[in-house]
């Protein structure tokens, strides 16, 4: 893997594509790292992954060559503290909607003075090749805090969620967001609000000086999200592609 960190990749104005892990199976987290993936998410809110499955996984993905990123489930900040000393470069924290939402999450993220993470590392420091030390000493400015943007209450109250010390960007999650905006009357992802508040997410975050991300269900919407200025884009499911993948071989032999 690039000895260079995820957070200072994306500080450096790269842009990364993530595949999106849902299933179990940690051979699958390290297939997609070997297929090129430069980073890899293990879905705990929406996929199968447990703790255990994680745990494995992020150390398949490290040995595909990939950057480690974790979704938790809603209100699971002591997972947030888990996935990282297992060695998780960022955790993604569904359903923030408020600035104390984000104080909570931040607080299981970073170490004081920023946060209240307590220490235990070890196997996060193994996975990098690196003593505790060091692991402490860049912990809070590589160790990424990522607040999902999906409710009408959480756009209100932007401006305070990126303002929360601690907190180093949002992801938007389309399909939520649409969801919410319509008061659950349509489930529009790929839509014209949907996109065009998903725009304005990225445009405040980027002025906050804070890295903006989102879930991207089409390719091409991974080349739309650049130019929005969104730097991590999440595409690719671990479960559809091996659907079309299987359906692909099939269908070449009948």
């Amino acid at each position: 893997m690039s000895s260079q960190s995820l957070a200072a990749k994306l500080r450096d104005g790269s842009t990364v594509v993530t595949g999106w892990s849902t299933l179990a199976v940690p051979i699958l987290a390290e297939l997609m790292a070997r297929s090129g993936y430069e980073a890899v998410t293990l879905d705990m809110q929406h996929g199968h992954h447990d703790i255990l499955s994680v745990r494995e996984g992020i150390a398949a993905s490290s040995l595909g060559g990939a950057h480690r990123i974790v979704r938790i489930p809603v209100e699971d900040n002591a997972t947030a503290s888990r996935v990282l000393d297992l060695g998780a470069e960022a955790v993604i924290a569904p359903m923030i909607n408020n600035a104390a939402d984000a104080v909570a999450f931040a607080d299981a993220v970073k170490y004081p003075p920023v946060g209240k993470r307590s220490w235990g590392p070890h196997r996060a420091a193994m996975l990098n090749g690196e003593v505790p030390a060091d692991y402490l000493e860049r912990a809070n400015r590589d160790l990424l805090a990522l607040a999902m943007i999906e409710t009408p209450e959480a756009i209100a109250a932007l401006d305070e969620i990126l303002a929360v010390p601690g907190i180093d960007g949002v992801f938007v999650g389309p399909s939520d967001l649409s969801l919410t905006l319509s008061n659950g009357a349509s489930l529009d992802p790929n839509g014209p609000e949907t996109q065009a508040v998903a725009a304005e997410i990225a445009a405040k975050a980027n002025a906050a000086g804070k890295f903006a991300g989102i879930f991207c269900l089409l390719p091409e919407k991974v080349h739309e999200a650049r130019a929005m200025g969104y730097c991590l884009m999440a595409y690719g499911i671990d479960m559809m592609l091996v659907t079309a993948g299987a359906t692909e071989a099939v269908s070449e032999t009948r």
